[in-house]
């Protein structure tokens, strides 16, 4: 299962990619463009990794899948140290 985004996150989109605030931390996170979509695709658009690592792997055939696989969750562990995102599960 995924993390899903923290509803005090705020998400703006800006040309280098977006930017995350976290409003009651006042934490402020830059996303690159591949940031952006691996955070669009959290819950509830997807709920499992294999299936974001899927459409990503067809979005960027060349590739490795274990390089995406690394990189998605290096974001995912670095969101939710930040506690931009909440645990799969968590109410």
């Amino acid at each position: 299962m995924l993390p899903r985004p923290h509803p005090g996150v705020l998400f703006q989109v800006v040309s280098e990619g977006a930017i995350l605030l976290h409003t009651e931390q006042e934490v402020y996170f830059g996303l690159n463009g591949v940031g952006v979509e691996v955070w669009q695709m959290l819950p509830p658009a997807y709920t499992e990794l294999a299936a974001v690592l899927e459409e990503l792997s067809r979005r960027y055939p060349d590739v490795p899948r274990a390089e995406l696989q690394s990189d998605v969750t290096e974001l995912l562990d670095t969101l939710a140290q930040e506690g931009l995102v909440l645990p799969a599960g968590a109410a």
